[in-house]
């Protein structure tokens, strides 16, 4: 049964979301630009959305050159596609890295290029007018939840690293959580973006802003991949299972509007100097950086949240007693991950780079304690 409710984003959930999402734009005469990635085309679940369009006779175009890390080339594409196919909506179908990339062509259609200009670290958002084509989203990973954020990160041509673009105006209209399109997604990419789900639900409930409703969700999102994923891993085909991790992911990117923190600092530039995907990235730099929270001078509510948060993962594992840290790296290991840096083509040699772009990287400005350029680096010499 499909399940519609909206915060804010109108959300189709369930076995059938996809079709009733093209029942929902079949009262809309837009045509639609598919921004997709090519595997998903090559493996014919594009194909699972065009069929419905055609049956209702719905005009689209299918832009399908996007790459796992989203490059300003591929908007650039893509904002082509979209006016020389005359197109008037767009559909983000894939992972986030599809969907950022929709967001971003949106933001363009609009609004005069270079995309560079509206950066949000620059204070790009005041140059967003808000007006912007319709953008709706339909998720085959169950991860990163850009289906309802409002942001996308794209990674620029000059300076090499992932550029944060938001404004409110780039949250989706309708967000299709049909678990029907996951159930094929292999196991690693199951257990990758299970964890950057966990991530954005942690990160988001550590960081020291208040906002009480982002804190209730995100320990929610925490429950829910800590019982679901190894379900998922188990049986592919769970509905249950891949509907949960979906809702999980939605429910981490709508926490994180409180902020993230140091452990997507450190993944950025693993994503960008070595491919490294980001939900993987993630997970490889977990372990570590909440060991390093627990060595730190906490107050009692930094530590309580630290404790919550380890009652969350122990409870729904049986996990036996012991620190935050040392429960997070057996969850992850045990959805088959395996650490180390080295493993991915990193050395010692690159933690200094590494660590220059983590610093420059605006998430761990909302990181539950102050960093410093040394203290990531020292996080990434934990995790090699």
């Amino acid at each position: 049964m499909v399940k519609t409710f909206h915060f804010p984003t109108e959300i189709l959930c369930g076995a059938g979301a996809l079709e009733a999402f093209v029942a929902r734009v079949e009262s809309r005469p837009e045509k639609l630009l598919i921004i997709t990635d090519p595997v998903l085309k090559e493996i014919g679940l594009v194909g699972r959305l065009t069929r419905e369009l055609d049956a209702k006779g719905l005009a689209y175009y299918i832009y399908s050159d996007t790459h796992s890390n989203p490059l300003e080339k591929d908007v650039e594409g893509g904002l082509r596609a979209y006016q020389d196919s005359d197109c008037e909506a767009i559909v983000g179908f894939g992972g986030g890295s599809p969907i950022d990339v929709a967001k971003a062509i949106a933001l363009l259609v609009n609004h005069p290029m270079p995309l560079a200009q509206y950066d949000d670290t620059l204070g790009g958002s005041e140059r967003i007018s808000g007006v912007i084509p319709p953008i709706y989203a339909v998720p085959t990973t169950a991860g990163t939840g850009s289906e309802v954020g409002r942001s996308a990160v794209i990674t620029m041509r000059t300076s090499g690293k992932k550029t944060i673009f938001f404004h409110p105006a780039l949250i989706p209209a309708i967000a299709v959580l049909d678990p029907q399109l996951t159930t094929g997604l292999p196991p690693h990419l199951t257990a990758a973006t299970g964890i950057d789900a966990f991530t954005h639900s942690m990160e988001a409930f550590f960081a020291p802003g208040f906002h009480p409703m982002a804190d209730a969700i995100a320990l929610s999102s925490i429950e829910l991949v800590v019982e679901y994923l190894p379900l998922a891993l188990r049986d592919g085909g769970n509905l249950e299972a891949r509907e949960k991790m979906l809702i999980a992911a939605s429910m981490g990117a709508t926490a994180f509007q409180k902020g993230l923190g140091m452990i997507h600092s450190l993944s950025h530039p693993l994503s960008t100097h070595f491919d490294v995907h980001h939900g993987l990235a993630n997970a490889l730099m977990l372990p570590a950086s909440v060991a390093f929270l627990e060595s730190r001078e906490l107050v009692t509510d930094q530590r309580r949240r630290l404790q919550k948060v380890g009652e969350r993962v122990a409870c729904r594992r049986g996990d036996p007693a012991g620190s935050l840290s040392g429960r997070c790296r057996r969850f992850i290991e045990d959805v088959g991950i395996e650490f180390g840096l080295a493993r991915h083509g990193v050395g010692r040699e690159d933690i200094a780079r590494l660590s220059i772009d983590a610093y420059a990287d605006p998430c761990h400005q909302t990181n539950m304690v102050p960093v410093s350029l040394e203290d990531l680096e020292s996080i990434y010499e934990a995790a090699m």
